[in-house]
């Protein structure tokens, strides 16, 4: 089956070898139209030249014979019977023009046989009526010429016959070499159209209909029927332009169910790990809940401890009793922001215009202790409304400008700037400051929960204020990230979604707020 298959494709032809056979069946055809029609109209011409101009003038070259001859006998006759000289003129004047219409009509019979022996047996029979009858007459002014010039006024007439028969036979000649004519290039012409329609069927059914039908095809794959199998006819050019393509179709139709199952398996995964992520979550906000209890008490019966027995205690006992507060208090602060974690899209999860001024101003007046004791400056624009969740985008500004004045340089007071660009449905934020910076190898690393920089004793917090910034922008559908080309301190820049209105026209002004923390705003970490 292979075999006979290869061999099917190998004697099928090409589009280029298709067009090739057209163009050299027009060609012979055109030459033979040529061919046959030059010949048709050189017959025609032959036969018109022979009618036009040799029998018609020789017809008329023997009306000028024959009166020539007849002025002869008419001129002999006068001068017998008037022996008038100007008669004996006229006949010799005559014998003179019968001798150039002999030669015209020669001339012009060339290769007209029998018309030419006619011609002959004239000039044979008016010689011998001149040699016999005329001269001797004329010497002797006597004699019986009139019946002895019948025998060439006959071979005249049979001259004359004989070129009217051949005049008749022309002009029949000519007027089927006409009919011919037409013929053959009516038979030319019908010839050619049927050629062309031949042609034109040919082309479609061998070439065209292929290519439409694989062009259908083509657009019916390119337009989302993957499954739709090609099957190529045609040229062999076409057809293996055709197997190209279902090649490529299947190849496509592969990387789709490889894609496909991809797909579905990342769907599956995605789906489990959002199942995982709802259990953590679930995990650590009830073990975060029922572990307070039980801090509350190690931290409570400590210092109980310590105001009922510190006078019996002595420096070590009570420095492990601090210890031991220290760190029940520490572990309820961790498990406070554990529990602020989990509540992100759990609990707090509104959507309603937020004014981000207000958000602002609510923080700097809940970090006031803070930038007054820094001397902290903090640069910031109007700022927009954004659809989201008031808790929410206060924790985000909280934690980063916290962070922005807890991370200073030693002996340098923080510079806070604030920026806020529309770019189409989102604003982009950037916080930056002039403190410690953070290195860019370490720009995915700040965004983990529970992952520090630097030691606890350098700077405080339990490393999961840039996680919690993360979630919130993330819930809100936006991004964050640490701009790794700022080199006087930390940028980070994060979007959220633009709301209806827009900030009025400004510039930024420094702020700075003295008032203390509110009471229920969660604190920087």
């Amino acid at each position: 089956m292979l075999y006979r298959a290869d061999v099917t494709r190998t004697r099928r032809w090409t589009t280029q070898r298709y067009f090739a056979a057209v163009l050299t069946a027009m060609v012979v055809l055109i030459l033979a139209a040529t061919v046959v029609g030059a010949q048709a109209l050189n017959r025609t011409s032959t036969a018109s030249n022979r009618l036009n101009d040799r029998i018609s003038p020789a017809r008329t070259a023997v009306v000028q014979l024959d009166d020539a001859l007849r002025n002869q006998d008419t001129a002999l006759r006068g001068y017998l019977l008037s022996r008038a000289p100007q008669f004996l003129d006229l006949y010799r004047e005559s014998v003179t023009a019968e001798r150039a219409a002999a030669t015209v009509l020669r001339d012009l019979l060339g290769g007209e046989s029998q018309p030419l022996a006619d011609l002959t047996a004239v000039e044979e029979a008016a010689a011998r009526w001149r040699g016999t009858v005329a001269d001797p007459a004329i010497r002797t002014r006597g004699g019986d010429v009139a019946a002895a010039f019948a025998p060439v006024r006959a071979r005249l007439d049979t001259l004359d016959r004989r070129l009217a028969t051949a005049r008749q036979e022309g002009r029949a000649a000519l007027e089927h070499t006409r009919r011919l004519r037409d013929i053959v290039f009516v038979g030319l012409v019908f010839a050619l159209l049927l050629l062309i329609a031949a042609i034109a069927v040919l082309l479609r059914v061998a070439v065209v209909r292929p290519l439409t039908r694989l062009g259908a095809a083509v657009r019916r794959v390119s337009g989302g029927a993957f499954d739709h199998e090609l099957s190529p006819h045609g040229p062999a050019d076409v057809a293996e332009l055709g197997r190209d393509v279902e090649a490529m179709r299947r190849r496509l139709v592969d990387a789709l169910t490889v894609t496909r199952r991809a797909r579905d398996e990342l769907e599956l995964r995605e789906a489990e790990l959002r199942r995982s992520n709802a259990d953590l979550e679930q995990f650590a906000y009830v073990a975060s809940h029922d572990l307070q209890e039980p801090l509350r008490k190690v931290a409570s019966f400590c210092q109980m401890l310590q105001r009922r027995y510190g006078d019996a205690l002595d420096d070590r006992a009570r420095q492990y009793i601090a210890f031991a507060v220290d760190g029940a208090t520490r572990m309820q602060r961790l498990i406070n922001d554990l529990l602020t974690f989990s509540r992100i899209g759990r609990i707090y999860d509104d959507s309603t215009p937020v004014a981000l001024d207000d958000i602002l101003n609510r923080v700097q007046e809940t970090l006031a202790s803070g930038i007054a004791e820094t001397g902290a400056r903090i640069v910031r624009p109007p700022l927009p409304v954004v659809p989201g969740d008031v808790t929410l985008l206060t924790m985000l500004w909280q934690n980063l400008l916290g962070n922005a004045i807890k991370f200073r340089r030693p002996g340098t007071a923080p510079h806070v700037e604030i920026t806020a660009t529309a770019t189409g449905a989102m604003w982009t934020f950037t916080v930056s400051d002039n403190g410690i910076g953070i290195d860019p190898e370490f720009a995915d690393k700040i965004f983990v929960i529970f992952q520090r920089l630097h030691p606890r004793d350098r700077y405080g917090g339990t490393g999961i204020g840039l996680a919690i910034c993360k979630k919130v922008v993330e819930h809100h559908g936006g991004a964050i990230e640490l701009d790794g080309s700022y080199e006087k301190g930390a940028r980070l820049v994060f979007t959220l979604p633009a709301g209806t209105p827009e900030p009025s026209a400004g510039t930024p002004e420094p702020s700075a707020g003295t008032p203390e923390p509110s009471a229920g705003t969660p604190e920087p970490v």
